[in-house]
Order: C-alpha cells, then structure tokens, then sequence
C-alpha cells in the first residue's frame, strides 16, 4: 500500500474560511461570550480550517501509519499486549454499566456493586490475599497505593522507618515510587542467575562491591520499611527463593510489595500470598486485556494481607446476606462501607475505571480457572519458543531459565556494529511493533520479548524467521540496518535531538 512519506500537519494545511459543516443561519440573537478574561487561552489565535475531506483523509492516513495489537504481534517485553476479546468490550458498552451514575446511591446501582465485589474474590483466590482496592487505575498508581499502605502500617505502630529495598532488576517505576513516598531507595544486587543476591557481589567493571540482601539486613534492621520486588523480574526469571527473601524480611517486620506487572507468567499457577508477599498491585490493562496502547486506559487494584486490611482506601465494597429459609438461595445486597478509619483515604475519584474494571472480570468469567491458567502456560511456552528459536543467532546475557518472556542482548550483532536500535528499526521494515529495547539496564544492549498467549505457531515461526534473517543481515550487510527503517512512512528520527529538545506545540511560522 502506497504511504506518503510525509503528511503535513492540519495546521499547515489550514486556509482561513475552509469549513467542514454548513451550519444554519442563527435564528435567534448570538450568545454573548462570558467567559472571563483569564481563563481565555492566549497565544493561540484559532483551530486548524479545513473541509471535511481533507479532515478525514489526513486522520485515515496517520492511522494506516499506527500499528496496534490487532495489526499483529506486538512483541513489547514487560508490556504484556495480548488480544483484547470483543465480548469484553461488549460487555462494557451495555448499558447498566455506561449509564449509571458515579454518585448514584448504593441502592441504585446493585449490578455494578456486584461486579466489583466479585472481581474482588476474583483478584483474592487468584493471589492468594483477602484484602483487595480496585481504586487505582494504573500499575503505578496501585505501586504508590501500596507503598502508602506500607507507610501505614508502620506509623500505626509508632515506627519510623526510611529505607525501601529495590533490586536492580525492578520495574523502573519502582524507584520513583518509593521516593514519592518519601522513602530512601537503596538497590538490591542480582547474582550470576538472574535473581536477587543474598550475598555481596563484586562489581566486575570497577571492583567496587555491592551489598547484597543478608548484609542490608543486618545493617540497616529496622530502617527498613519494605521491598519492592518484582517476580518474575524484567528478565522474565522467576525469584525462587522469594520465600526466603519474604522472611528475611518479616524477620525485622519490613514488609514485602510485589510488583505484579508480569502477573501473566503466574495467575492460576502460583500464589504469591503463598510465598510471603504483605501487598501487591495488578495490571489488569496487561493481565486481564484491555487495551491500553498510547498510555491508557488502565486499573492497577492492590490485594494486600490481613495485617493491612485497615489500611485499605475507602470505599470498600462489602457484601450483605438476608437470612432465608432452608433450602431458599441466600439474597445479598452491596455497599460502600466508607467507616475504615485507619484508611489511607481515597487514591481515585470514585471507584476506579470502572469500565476496564468489567472488561477484567468478563475476561475471567469467560476463561474460567482452568482458562486463566491455560493462557498462563501458553504465553510461558511461546516466550521459551521464541527463546529457544532465537538462542545463538541472539546472546542469552542470563541464561537462567524464563517463564513470559526472553531477554537477549545485542552482543553478538555488536562485533559487526550493529546494535539493538538497528534491529528495532529493521524490524519495522519487516511489518513487525519492535520489541522492548534496552531494558533492563542490567542486561547491555537487551531486547526484551514477551509474545503473550495470543499467538499461534504460525506468527511466532514468522516472527523468529524475521528475527534470524535480521541477524544474517546484521553479519553480511550491517549497513542495511543502519539505515533501516527504509520502507516506513518516516526514515529514523534524530531521537537524541528529539530527547534532549523536544517539539510539543505547533508554532506559526
């Protein structure tokens, strides 16, 4: 298909008069602005003027540039950007659930109070905790949530406590998070495998040696509020002995928050209430689909362990029985129970997005539990297809065993200067969404690929063949990769400039 290789801005395109609608002659004296002065935008004489084809042309043409989850694999390590079911969209479309009204009163709106309910015992069996807030409405959002539910737990106790323990190969998130909350974030080394060290590891760049879980432990006790751990790690390698890092822990009352953003190499599989984690988010945009390319819409609920409960944001959404006779079907009703008066108070309007929050739960009721762990297993086995495909045509800089993803590095492809941004670029050319690029920083050069259970054999041996084809490229014709994309709409950016100097605004010439 024919793609201009540039297409102007609607601004640019823009001539004074042009109009998209022909509206009638008001029949009736024109309104009076009353807007007050400054709240009127300045600098900013007016909207672009076009005709209705060229609006459409121009917005049809930059989305045949897009690339999205239903264009094909979208390989983004970490991401999880699995299939999105239409039956959950069109559950969420259903009236009952569009219509209503945040504020409507609790009597009103039983149906949705249901659901959110059950999604609660839903998100309780499936990690193992009985406390559960759907508030937050991103995975960072539920990290801070559950940081703060941290902060809590402790001050209740009268304990003055600085310090979170972060390993190196953590969400990036993860950082900010504990510093927004005030916390000293202090880093957790990993070993030769992958996973995080008890004991202190010698650098091998600078000699200089990081201390590892026993040391901080021992040093730091009761400075320490918690850890941020999250498992699998960004390698994709699961922390087996999570245990004991859990108890290590619990043994100075720090407490353990899981990151549970690749909870989609564990659900139906392992519980992580189970190995000792105090509090966790979920994603549910990555694990439970919705789509949520282009920054949103998200839901990042927190299940955390009985000695939090207290904590939890209100609302809380709680279930009542009506006692029946023998034999008849129990009646409940749902409420907001707003009486917590430990509460951190509330960390989203209302509860939540609400909508991604019946897409989750149509996306559990229809898989089922055998369902949920069947899409478990199936993205553990592609990720290690890929793995297994790719392995020696691409370095395994940790050769632990993975479970939803595969982290290789550029170091192979390196002796021929060729490097991960030309392989992301150069898979552009080839119709494919670039992987996860050098991320984790613990790992040089890394393209981190998580292929989700959405995908068949078929697009997985097209995506591998791709991927060897690109790494003869890179061996016999590395040029060719230097200046990939070649047949993309756009050739590659100056993405150092566009970094350091970014454009955001159109300005008049």
């Amino acid at each position: 298909m024919f793609l201009r290789q540039r297409e102007p801005l609607s601004f640019e395109r823009s001539v004074p008069g042009k109009r998209g609608m022909d509206l009638p002659r008001l029949d009736v004296p024109r309104a009076q602005d009353t807007r007050p002065a400054h709240l009127k935008r300045g600098g900013f004489a007016a909207l672009p003027e076009l005709s209705e084809v060229e609006v459409i042309r121009h917005f049809t043409r930059l989305s045949k540039w897009n690339y999205g989850v239903d264009d094909g694999m979208y390989p983004l390590g970490s991401c999880t950007m699995k299939h999105n079911p239409r039956l959950n969209e069109k559950v969420a479309g259903l009236p009952g659930f569009t219509d209503s009204h945040p504020m409507a009163p609790d009597a009103l709106v039983q149906g949705n109070l249901e659901l959110l309910y059950t999604l609660q015992e839903w998100l309780k069996e499936i990690t193992g905790l009985p406390g559960v807030t759907l508030q937050p409405s991103a995975g960072a959002a539920g990290e801070l949530t559950g940081v703060m539910l941290i902060r809590a737990y402790h001050v209740a106790k009268g304990a003055k406590r600085r310090v979170i323990l972060i390993p190196d190969s953590g969400h990036g998130t993860n950082p900010a998070t504990a510093a927004m909350a005030g916390y000293d974030v202090v880093e957790l080394p990993s070993g030769p495998d992958g996973t995080i060290s008890f004991d202190d590891v010698t650098d091998p760049v600078n000699g200089k040696v990081r201390k590892g879980l026993r040391t901080l432990v021992s040093e730091l006790g009761s400075e320490i509020a918690g850890a941020m751990i999250t498992n699998p790690n960004t390698i994709g390698v699961f922390e087996y002995r999570f245990k004991e890092v859990s108890d290590l822990l619990h043994s100075v009352d720090a407490l353990v928050y899981m990151d549970g953003a690749n909870m989609n190499a564990l659900v139906g599989v392992a519980r992580p209430g189970d190995f000792g984690v105090d509090v966790m988010h979920l994603n549910l945009h990555k694990t439970m689909s919705t789509p949520h390319g282009g920054g949103g819409p998200g839901a990042g609920p927190v299940c955390c362990g009985a000695n939090l409960l207290p904590f939890l944001p209100v609302p809380v959404v709680v279930r009542e029985t009506v006692k029946v006779g023998e034999g008849e079907v129990p009646k409940h009703s749902y409420r907001m129970d707003w009486d917590q008066p430990q509460s951190i108070g509330k960390v989203h309007t209302f509860y939540g997005n609400f909508g991604i929050l019946v897409r989750a739960l149509t996306y559990c009721l229809s898989h089922g539990s055998d369902g949920l762990k069947a899409a478990t297993l199936r993205a553990i086995v592609n990720a290690n297809y890929i793995r297994t495909r790719l392995k020696g045509a691409y370095a395994l800089h940790i050769d632990s065993p993975t479970l939803h993803e595969v982290v290789f590095s550029d170091t192979i492809q390196a002796k021929h200067d060729v490097h991960t941004l030309d392989i992301a670029k150069r898979l552009i050319d080839h119709g494919y969404h670039p992987p996860t690029i050098y991320f984790p920083l613990i790992v040089p050069g890394a393209l981190m690929i998580e292929p989700t259970e959405s995908e068949g054999k078929d697009e997985l041996d097209a995506f591998c063949d791709t991927m060897l084809a690109i790494a003869k490229e890179a061996e016999e014709n590395p040029d060719a990769l230097h200046q990939a994309p070649t047949l993309a709409p756009l050739r590659r950016m100056d993405e150092t400039t566009a970094a350091r100097k970014p454009v955001l605004r159109w300005v008049k010439a």
